[in-house]
């Protein structure tokens, strides 16, 4: 999703472009469903490193990446986010001297019991090119004496939700088929490690939803149903207002997503995507990188805490005022016309 903008903006430059899909995202709900609602091409490179571990799966996929570096010599890599995936790219990029960009950069938790907040901090370092998509995440930058490197472009998500504005609303059959009404339900995501992982928050997270009475659709990622299983959970979550769903598509999200009154998630990027909708959101996650959004009122941060989430819910209220400080629809562009002129440099 972050990487469709900044593809297309390339594509119209006509500069030759290799993707590498490193597995880290093996199931086809949360990868291959995407490229073919985008319309991007095959992807180039289709890894095939899985690991239960975070330290294992990056060393593994370094090493894979090195090798496609070495058969390719590209003259600049992108990496996007703050994956597993993303710090791979970084170090083998900067391993082998090659033009490093990273997209989505400068975002900080500050909390290296965090997976992602090390990624992010091992990309920012090693990236020539640091692409921030707030003012917030570009001060960071700035505060770290990469002000020279750094470039205040937006969000790539906000130009994939106006690029998909006509299929998003193609999805208007999902109301009916789930039976819902235009901002009378919740809609819900969860999937962090620090939610699934550890038993006590995801019990929490789930009494909280079933005192909430209201109508809540709920995608599943695929491990937090491995451990709403094991933890005994399923069971309780069998009740007429949550609806479980399988993992689904980009466009049915936006569009259930955007008609939803308000959104309970733990995502950074339904964070972003309930603000560009202008729907509240509650944060079921103790931080969030997203500042801009906090501060303009439409997200609070309630934790896996039911009662504070049960409070966040009573009070939730839709602000006045909206000043989309997440870009102008035009990060891809930017991004690439950077990349394009220091390469001629």
């Amino acid at each position: 999703m972050k990487l469709a903008p900044v593809f297309r903006a390339f594509a119209l430059q006509e500069v030759q472009q290799i993707i590498v899909h490193t597995g880290q995202h093996y199931d086809f709900e949360l990868s291959e469903i995407f490229r073919q609602q985008f319309d991007l091409p095959k992807t180039n490179y289709q890894l095939a490193v899985q690991s239960d571990s975070n330290a294992s799966f990056s060393g593994l996929t370094i090493v894979e990446i090195d090798k496609i570096l070495h058969i390719e010599k590209p003259d600049l890599v992108l990496i996007y986010g703050d994956t597993n995936s993303t710090a791979a790219g970084a170090i083998a990029a900067a391993k082998n001297n090659i033009l490093l960009a990273h997209v989505e950069a400068g975002l900080r938790e500050f909390d290296k019991s965090i997976p992602e907040e090390i990624n992010k901090l091992l990309s920012d370092s090693v990236s020539d090119l640091l692409f921030a998509p707030t003012q917030t995440a570009y001060n960071h930058l700035v505060k770290t004496g990469r002000k020279a490197d750094g470039f205040l472009v937006g969000d790539t998500g906000f130009d994939l939700l106006l690029q998909s504005k006509d299929k998003i609303d193609d999805q208007a059959n999902l109301l009916k088929k789930w039976s819902l009404r235009t901002k009378e339900y919740i809609f819900m995501t969860c999937h962090r490690a620090a939610n699934t992982d550890k038993r006590h928050n995801l019990e929490s997270i789930v009494e909280a939803i079933l005192d909430i009475k209201s109508p809540i659709i709920w995608p599943l990622h695929p491990r937090t149903k491995k451990y709403l299983i094991a933890y005994n959970l399923w069971g309780k979550l069998q009740v007429d207002h949550i609806k479980l769903l399988s993992p689904i598509g980009y466009f049915e999200t936006q569009f259930l997503l955007s008609n939803a009154a308000s959104c309970i998630t733990d995502s950074g990027g339904i964070i972003k995507e309930a603000y560009f909708h202008k729907v509240p959101s509650i944060i079921i996650d103790k931080q969030t990188e997203w500042k801009e959004i906090v501060e303009d009122g439409w997200t609070v941060i309630a934790g896996p805490n039911t009662q504070s989430i049960l409070k966040a819910h009573s009070g939730l209220v839709t602000p006045d005022g909206h000043t989309n400080r997440l870009g102008d629809g035009k990060a891809g562009q930017k991004i690439a016309d950077i990349c394009l002129r220091r390469l001629s440099e």
